[in-house]
C-alpha cells in the first residue's frame, strides 16, 4: 500500500470510529440511565429495549429549526458548535487502539508529542462551549460561560500534573510509547494521578457533577440556552466524542492501552473494552452524585487535586530516581 494511500486509510478509519463511537456512548447513557433511574421511554421506545431512542432524538433535533439571537455575535455565535465539536475528532487521530491482528497499531498518526497534542485539543474543544456563552448576547449564558472559563482554568494543571507523571514513568511523551511500556505495578503507583486524571476531565468536559456551567436551574442551560436544532445537537455530540476521548486517554495512560490476553491481535478489542468501562464510570457519575456549587468546584480544584497531582509527581521522580 502506497503512502498516500496508508495516510487515506488511516483518516478514514478515526472519522468513522468519531462518527461511531460518540453515538454508542450517548446509546450507553440513554441505557444506563434509564436502569438507575427506572426511566420508561428510554427502555420502550421503538420496539426492544428502546433500541430507537438515539434515532428519535436525532430526528427530533433534525426538525427543530437553529435560530440566531438578535443580540448574538453572529460569528461567534454559529462557530461556536464546530469549535467545540472539530478538536476531539483532531485528538483522536493521535490515539492509538493497538495492534489490528498483527498488522501494527491501530492509530491515525503516532506523534512524539502525541499526549500533549491530545490535552490541547481537548483544551479547544471547552472553548466551543466558552464561545457559546460569550456570543449568545443572553446574561444566563454569559454567567455559564464564566463559570466554563473558570473549570477550565482551575482543572487544566492538575490534568496536565497527572499525565505528565505516567509520561515521567515512561520516558516518552508518545502514547504508543507510553502504552508500550506500561507495566502492572503502574497502577499501584500511578492510582492517585489516575483519579484526579478522571476528576479533572469529567470537570473539564462539564460532565455532572461539574455541570455547574449548565445549571438547568440556575441558568436555564449556560452557554448552550440559545442554541436548538442541530447546532444544539452538535454540542451533544461533542460532549460523547469528549467522553470517548478522555476515555480513551485514561486509558492508554493509566490501564495499560491494549495490554491483555492474545494482545498481539486482539489489542484493539482490549482497549475498545476499557474505553467502555471507562465510559460507563463517567455515565454513573452523572446518576449518583449531585451537583457541586461553583465554590466547591474551585475549591476541589486548587485544595485537593492540585496538592495530590504534586504529591504524584513528586512520587514518580522518587520511582524513577531509584
Amino acid at each position: 500500500m502506497s503512502e498516500v494511500a496508508d495516510v487515506l486509510v488511516r483518516c478514514l478509519v478515526v472519522v468513522l470510529a468519531f462518527l461511531t463511537l460518540p453515538l454508542l456512548v450517548g446509546q450507553m447513557e440513554h441505557k444506563a440511565m434509564a436502569h438507575m433511574q427506572g426511566r420508561v421511554g428510554p427502555m420502550a421506545a421503538g420496539g426492544f429495549h428502546g433500541w430507537a431512542q438515539l434515532v428519535a432524538d436525532g430526528v427530533k433535533f433534525v426538525q427543530k429549526e437553529s435560530i440566531t439571537p438578535v443580540a448574538a455575535d453572529r460569528r461567534v455565535f454559529e462557530l461556536a458548535p464546530a469549535v467545540a465539536l472539530v478538536p476531539y475528532l483532531v485528538a483522536m487521530l493521535a490515539i492509538p487502539l493497538g495492534p489490528f491482528f498483527g498488522h501494527g497499531v491501530l492509530i491515525g498518526h503516532d506523534l512524539d508529542l502525541g499526549l500533549f497534542f491530545v490535552l490541547a485539543a481537548m483544551s479547544v474543544g471547552v472553548l466551543g462551549t466558552l464561545m457559546g456563552g460569550l456570543g449568545s448576547g443572553n446574561k444566563y449564558s454569559y454567567i455559564g460561560g464564566m463559570r466554563v472559563a473558570a473549570q477550565l482554568m482551575s482543572y487544566e494543571l492538575p490534568m496536565v500534573l497527572a499525565a505528565a507523571s505516567v509520561a515521567m514513568l515512561a520516558g516518552t511523551l508518545s502514547l504508543v510509547g507510553i502504552a508500550d511500556a506500561f507495566e502492572p505495578w503502574w497502577l499501584l503507583v500511578q492510582l492517585p494521578g489516575l483519579v484526579v486524571f478522571f476528576v479533572a476531565g469529567l470537570a473539564e468536559l462539564q460532565r455532572p457533577p461539574f455541570d455547574a456551567p449548565l445549571a438547568d436551574a440556575e441558568l436555564v442551560m449556560g452557554p448552550l440556552t440559545e442554541y436548538g436544532g442541530m447546532r444544539f445537537a452538535m454540542f451533544l455530540l461533542a460532549e460523547y466524542a469528549g467522553i470517548v476521548v478522555l476515555a480513551a486517554l485514561t486509558t492508554v495512560l493509566f490501564l495499560g492501552g491494549w495490554a491483555g490476553p492474545w494482545s498481539d491481535h486482539l489489542g484493539w478489542a482490549w482497549t475498545l473494552l476499557k474505553i467502555a468501562g471507562v465510559s460507563f464510570l463517567v455515565i454513573w457519575a452523572r446518576v449518583a452524585y449531585p451537583r457541586l456549587r461553583e465554590d466547591q468546584v474551585n475549591v476541589l480544584a486548587w485544595k485537593v487535586l492540585v496538592p495530590l497531582a504534586l504529591a504524584q509527581v513528586t512520587l514518580t521522580t522518587l520511582v524513577v530516581v531509584w
